[in-house]
């Protein structure tokens, strides 16, 4: 094959392998979705738990089912507090059941549960509880650049290291790509996106545990050793190696994992006396 076949080939692998890689960020981790599907009276139900809202609204869990004599109930109560557990009715629209989840302050989170009734029997749908995070509404001229640029870092790494193995080419211009669209997407816009859906800039080290910015700061530490290195020693293979393994590794956490969140048993002496249902 070619040089420039080789080449192109590469690019097309690159840009699957991103693919895959950002498919597998979206469909694992806390904020994606509990499904399921559960047997009523004979009417098979598929559900989807949300876990993850952005808005000032309460968030709604809708079940469609076409049976009226299904009913439905969820219980809940925030996450990491003192509260007691409070079970609702779900209100039926037409062939929806909707449970209503209140609105929390940003990074604020709630437990729950969703129990069908039919017939004196009781289906509960998840027996761990789903917790849903709430955020702020990130605009979209922040968060589209942001993913943009954070696409494009993961692109143009999964490059250097098929370059690295398949095509033996100086690996410093791309080395300088993903050292700036990883600093633009991820330290500047970023922090951002951070600010308008959870109010702070910055949650990761030194200030906080938050394993998005944590992980971000890592990757970024490498590629700029990696860029380093490469200004002066061009053929060196050994830190671009490192820096592509170090963004596979941080990658394949899933998204969100220890994300901003309020811890209301740090700022709750006895149990809540005011009900999240009112």
């Amino acid at each position: 094959m070619s040089d420039k076949g080789k080449n192109i080939l590469l690019w097309v692998v690159a840009i699957v392998l991103t693919l895959a890689l950002v498919i597998y960020q979206r469909s694992t981790g806390p904020t994606y979705p509990v499904r399921g599907k559960v047997t009523v009276d004979g009417e098979v139900i598929k559900y989807k738990l949300i876990r993850t809202f952005g808005g000032e609204q309460d968030a709604l869990v809708e079940i469609i089912t076409k049976s009226t004599n299904i009913t439905g109930s969820i219980t809940q109560k925030r996450f990491k507090s003192h509260d007691d557990w409070a079970t609702m009715e779900m209100i039926r629209e037409d062939e929806k059941l909707i449970a209503v989840i209140p609105n929390q302050p940003p990074a604020g989170k709630i437990e729950y549960t969703i129990t069908l009734h039919s017939n004196g029997i009781d289906y509960l749908l998840n027996e761990e509880p789903a917790i849903i995070r709430f955020k702020g509404v990130v605009p979209k001229w922040v968060l589209f650049p942001h993913i943009f640029f954070m696409f494009i870092s993961i692109l143009f790494s999964l490059r250097v290291g098929l370059e690295l193995f398949f095509r033996n080419v100086d690996t410093k211009n791309y080395t300088g790509i993903v050292l700036i669209t990883l600093f633009i997407g991820g330290l500047i816009l970023g922090p951002f996106v951070q600010k308008f859906a959870f109010d702070a800039y910055w949650t990761g080290w030194p200030f906080g545990h938050d394993l998005t910015d944590n992980k971000t700061l890592f990757t970024f530490i490498f590629w700029l050793i990696a860029w380093f290195v490469l200004r002066k020693k061009p053929e060196n293979k050994i830190w671009p190696l490192i820096a592509v393994v170090a963004m596979l590794m941080v990658y394949l956490i899933p998204h969100s994992v220890m994300g901003s969140e309020i811890d209301h048993t740090k700022t709750e002496n006895q149990k809540n006396e005011t009900p999240i249902i009112e």
